[in-house]
């Protein structure tokens, strides 16, 4: 549709539907029957499931006009949302969170974060790569495979430079 931004190298399958003042950063896999509602901004490298949902008003009622009162919805770069998963608006997804097939998102989600469920609650953390983290006792984990270390610390995590 019109007002649109689509960055380089994006992908979009079979159904998609991108209204206007959308905007999708450089790499956006869109995969089929996607709907991509005013008030979502998706940053680089951000997959989006196949029928995954994206919603833009909190309180839809037929009769009443709500244009124009469209929530922001900000999909965080390197974030992967799950097939048939259902993002309520309104709600951040993190750097590089990831959000499992089916799962309905009420609330803003942490970078890093593996949330599933319904609604969806986190369960863990996962790499750039896309790998569930495993933590020592001193907080360290190792992804197995890119090697890049993380930290968490007070509820987060941060990617500690290889040496």
């Amino acid at each position: 549709m019109t007002n649109v931004v689509i960055g380089n190298k994006c992908s979009l399958g079979q159904n998609v539907m991108v209204a206007p003042g959308v905007i999708l950063g450089n790499n956006v896999k869109v995969q089929n029957n996607v709907s991509i509602y005013e008030g979502v901004v998706c940053d680089d490298d951000v997959f989006l499931g196949p029928s995954m949902v994206f919603t833009n008003v909190t309180n839809p009622r037929s009769a009443i006009v709500r244009r124009g009162q469209y929530s922001k919805t900000k999909v965080h770069k390197g974030a992967t949302i799950g097939a048939n998963a259902t993002i309520v608006c309104g709600h951040d997804i993190g750097e590089f969170a990831f959000i499992g097939a089916g799962a309905v998102v009420t609330k803003s989600v942490k970078p890093y974060a593996l949330v599933v469920g319904n609604p969806a609650r986190q369960i863990g953390w996962m790499s750039e790569y896309g790998h569930r983290l495993h933590f020592d006792a001193e907080g360290i984990a190792v992804c197995h495979e890119s090697k890049e270390k993380y930290k968490l610390e007070g509820g987060h995590i941060h990617k500690i430079t290889p040496a």
